[in-house]
Parts: C-alpha cells; sequence; structure tokens
C-alpha cells in the first residue's frame, strides 16, 4: 500500500514509519516538525540523540533500500496543500498523529491551551474535509488515547469505545442502543482527542469514510525492530516534565539517581503498552478496515495497567533509588481503577511485551547509556492544571535550591 504518516517524525510517527516500511509498503511522512520546535521551545532535547528526519531516512535508505519520502505540510494551517497532495498521490491509507500529544503542555498556559485546540482539532478537520472534496477512499487510522475515556472508577470494564445502554421511550418501552463511550477528558489535549471522536463519527456516518480510531495507552520502550539496526535510527526519549510519560521519567530517573517523583498517594491506575506492541497494533488495524458506511471501528490499544505507585516500587526494587512522594500538579482523583477491554487486538494475534520482561534491558541500555544528556533541571513536573494547584508545585525535589542564609 501506499500509505501517509501524519506526523511521521514524531515518538509513535517514526518507529511506525520504520515498521511499515519493512513490511514492503510505500512510506510518505508529512509533517510541519512542530514537536522539534517545542524542543527548543521547552530547552531541552531528546534523551537519545536525533538526527534530521532528512538524515534519518537517509540512513534508512541505506541500512535496507527502502525509500520513507519526506514533505514538509502543516495539516492544521496548509489546507490546500494537503488537499493537492492528496489529490496527487492518492494515499491508500493514512495514519493520523499530527497532533500535540502532551496533556501537560496543553495545560502550562492561555496560549499553549489555545495552540493545542489549534493544532489538533484543525489537523484532524482538514485531513477529512479533503477527502471529502476530492472523493478519496482511504483508510484513516487516528492515534488517540484511553484518556478520552477518563480516569473515574465505574466498577466495570471499560469497553471498546462504544455502550450498550437502554433508554425509556414516551410508551415506557425500553429502547436499546450502542453510543460512544461518555466523554470525560482529564486536559485540554484529551479534550481534543474526545472532539476528534465526534468528527470521526460525523463524517463516518454523513460520507462514508472508513475510519479507525485506537484509543492507546502510556507507551513506553525506545526502541523496535526496526531502530536497532542502526544508532542513528534510534526513537527519540523524552524524560521532561511536560512529554516525559510517567514510566520513561521513572526509568531515567533510577539511571542517574533522581528520586522517583510520584505525585499525590500514587493511586493513579493507567494503561501502558510497549513501542513494539504499538507499531503492531497500528499495522493489525491497516490490515482490518472498516467496510465503507460503517461506524467508526474502535479499539482499546494496551495490554496493561499499573498504579503508578505500584510502578514506582518495582523501580525502586530494581535500582534502589528512593521515591519523593510530591503534590500533584493535576486535577484528577487521587486514586482510579482501571479495567480495560482489549479483546479486539489479542484476537487478531497480538502477544504483548510486558512491564516486567523489558523494564531492565530499557534503564541499561537506553537510560544509563545517555544519562550524560539529562538536564536535571527539566525532570520535574511543573505544569498546574489551575492557578491554584501552581503555588503547591514542588518545583525541586532533589532539595539543590541554594538556601539564603541570614
Amino acid at each position: 500500500m501506499k500509505i501517509a504518516v501524519m506526523g511521521g517524525d514524531g515518538f509513535i510517527g517514526w518507529p511506525t514509519s520504520l515498521h511499515l516500511s519493512d513490511a514492503g509498503h510505500e512510506i510518505h511522512i508529512i509533517d510541519n516538525l512542530s514537536r522539534r520546535w517545542i524542543d527548543t521551545e521547552l530547552g531541552v532535547q531528546s534523551l537519545t540523540p536525533m538526527d534530521s528526519i532528512q538524515e534519518r531516512t537517509r540512513i534508512w535508505h541505506a541500512e535496507t533500500g527502502r525509500r520513507i519520502h519526506f514533505h514538509l505540510i502543516d495539516l492544521a494551517k496548509d489546507y490546500e496543500i494537503l488537499k493537492k497532495w492528496l489529490e496527487d498521490e492518492k494515499p491508500d491509507a493514512i495514519i493520523h498523529f499530527a497532533e500535540q500529544r502532551a496533556a501537560p503542555y496543553s495545560m502550562k498556559s492561555d496560549r499553549h491551551k489555545n495552540y493545542t485546540v489549534d493544532n489538533n482539532v484543525n489537523a484532524t478537520h482538514n485531513l477529512l474535509n479533503a477527502l471529502v472534496e476530492i472523493d478519496l477512499d482511504a483508510h484513516v487510522i487516528h492515534l488517540g488515547t484511553m484518556g478520552v475515556y477518563g480516569y473515574s472508577t465505574v466498577g466495570a470494564a471499560i469497553p471498546e469505545g462504544y455502550l450498550p445502554v437502554d433508554i425509556e421511550a414516551t410508551t415506557g418501552e425500553k429502547v436499546s442502543q450502542e453510543i460512544l463511550y461518555p466523554a470525560n477528558p482529564g486536559s485540554i489535549y484529551h479534550m481534543t482527542k474526545c472532539l476528534d471522536q465526534l468528527l470521526f463519527a460525523f463524517y463516518a456516518k454523513n460520507d462514508g469514510l472508513r475510519i479507525t480510531d485506537l484509543h492507546q495507552g502510556i507507551v513506553w520502550g525506545t526502541h523496535t525492530e526496526q531502530t536497532k539496526r542502526h544508532e542513528q535510527l534510534i526513537n527519540r526519549f523524552d524524560y521532561d516534565g511536560d512529554y516525559g510519560t510517567v514510566l520513561n521519567r521513572f526509568l531515567i530517573q533510577a539511571a542517574i539517581g533522581y528520586p522517583l517523583t510520584v505525585h499525590g498517594v500514587g493511586g493513579q491506575t493507567r494503561a501502558f503498552i510497549h513501542i513494539q506492541d504499538s507499531v503492531r497494533c497500528i499495522e493489525l488495524a491497516l490490515n482490518n478496515p472498516p467496510e465503507r458506511n460503517s461506524r467508526v471501528e474502535i479499539f482499546n490499544q494496551m495490554t496493561e495497567t499499573h498504579r503508578v505507585r505500584d510502578l514506582a516500587k518495582m523501580i525502586s526494587e530494581m535500582s534502589g533509588t528512593e521515591i519523593a512522594w510530591l503534590p500533584n500538579p493535576r486535577k484528577e482523583a487521587p486514586e482510579n481503577e482501571l479495567i480495560v477491554k482489549n479483546d479486539k487486538f489479542l484476537s487478531l494475534g497480538l502477544n504483548p511485551t510486558t512491564l516486567k520482561e523489558g523494564l531492565l534491558e530499557e534503564i541499561v541500555d537506553i537510560a544509563k547509556k545517555y544519562a550524560y544528556r539529562v538536564d536535571r533541571k527539566r525532570v520535574p513536573a511543573v505544569s498546574a492544571w489551575t492557578k491554584d494547584i501552581a503555588t503547591t508545585i514542588n518545583r525541586d525535589p532533589e532539595g539543590k535550591s541554594l538556601k539564603s542564609v541570614s
């Protein structure tokens, strides 16, 4: 297939592009490189050294003989350019990663909230709108988030996208329906993914677009089979307080002897998936598209769930690193259960990589290897969900700030 990977320079987009190119597909990366500009804005770099997208694709061609094409297009702003590219190239499938992906970054300020909404929602709508306008029947696969469901405790397993409900009709009889699982976003970032769901539902119903929405858990790990082939193909590894996911941040903290920072009581339960499993799931979705004029196909893309404090304890025992209990910068329940159905991917043959199998390798082979690149000042999570919470943030978990002497 000819596949357009929107956001193919990113954390999930790059290994997905390599994985699908390795499988024989013709890959076109479309990206505005905004994630690299955000590195500059935040004053922090990936733990792993990253070459330019042009150099990365050159190395891939030298190693494999396969070409990955790159096109500098901003989905959120360059609608006419995007539409013309789609009309000319006519990809068979489009994998949509082209969204600002960090909840803390989306909550940093009013400017960051506006940017996240403008970028994410416009990118999604411009893509769908263009497909309808040029009458292109390409399968759209979107990387969403488990966060659309929220993290409240309901005492039942979260289904894959749709919830069966009974409604009392005016006659008093029960009418059965399946609705999108009620959205409950916990940040502006998660809210944009909820808006994506509604856009997908409308365009599938109104225009017959074929869409698969992947509600993904927190991705951990760095390497896939393809990124291991050459040092310059390595994926990015974010450890900072805005883009570093909880597990990757614990790994780097353990590698450099920084306290494992648990916010609140650590009772937040989250879903996880290894990066290798993530790209496999995307390929499985690609090979199992919905029919035209059917509803959006929704998968829960995760393999296991853990409480944050249990993760911290696991890594503390593995590495000997102490745990620091800090105020929570997020506005969220201190404790939650998370029971998730993921039957679809398992039935399609996914064999998950578990945390216990891969954690030690990550600490030794990645975190410790590149620990010299860490800026310790960028490790704390300091982006607060509200102005009131901002006053409680601990910006110095190591206690290294200079104390004034009277």
